[in-house]
């Protein structure tokens, strides 16, 4: 890529976001050097330094932004929803959407999760712990509200999420089954892992049109 003349500021930082995040995701992180990725987004690698201070820092960013974006849109995606049910619903639709389009950000939460510094490390842990508990809450809601059958209320956060993030090893748009079928699928499968009842099966959403793949 040839230099970019005169790039500055937000635009240069959002191209090292970029650039980083595809680079680190196709090649790893102990693979990717400063210099690869100042050459991708076209500046001197001793310009990097004006936007970053080192490539831990950079992990750091992209891994804590992923998650702080991940919970500022599931607080969206559960505002004005009523009762544990709607609420566990809410919350499965968002995070197989999200995961569908954030691919990179998502695997490289998980497996570079290890080449975070203990700080850094720790940091992005208190986030993840933030997200689990949102979801652990709804479930306690519903144990209260007689609505869940929940053995441990840790155990079953720690499988759900599981369950839901296993999407991005499979998933790849332009196949047989619609983004809502797939939505649906899923939240029948926690539904029924969770609820003491058939109150679980509901009617699928989906449209039938053929845009998304499993």
């Amino acid at each position: 890529m040839a230099r970019t003349i005169g790039s500055h500021g937000p635009t240069t930082m959002e191209a090292i976001r970029k650039a980083g995040l595809r680079l680190i995701f196709e090649h790893g992180y102990e693979a990717m050097s400063l210099r690869q990725l100042a050459a991708e987004v076209g500046i001197q690698p001793g310009s990097l330094y004006n936007h970053i201070s080192t490539k831990q820092e950079l992990l750091s960013q992209l891994i804590q932004d992923h998650i702080n974006d991940l919970l500022s849109e599931l607080e969206l995606a559960l505002r004005d929803k009523q009762g544990a049910v709607e609420r566990l619903r809410a919350f499965v639709a968002f995070h197989v959407s999200y995961h569908m389009t954030r691919k990179r950000e998502v695997f490289i939460a998980n497996s570079e999760l290890r080449s975070l510094e203990p700080r850094n490390y720790e940091a992005v842990v208190a986030l993840r712990g933030a997200y689990e508990r949102r979801l652990a809450d709804i479930l306690s809601d519903g144990v209260s509200e007689g609505v869940f059958d929940v053995v441990d209320i840790q155990v079953a956060t720690f499988a759900i999420i599981a369950l839901l993030t296993g999407l991005c090893s499979w998933y790849r748009p332009g196949g047989r089954l619609t983004r809502d079928a797939i939505i649906a699928a899923h939240e029948k499968l926690v539904l029924s892992g969770v609820m003491p009842s058939s109150a679980a099966s509901q009617p699928s959403r989906d449209d039938g049109r053929r845009v998304e793949q499993v």
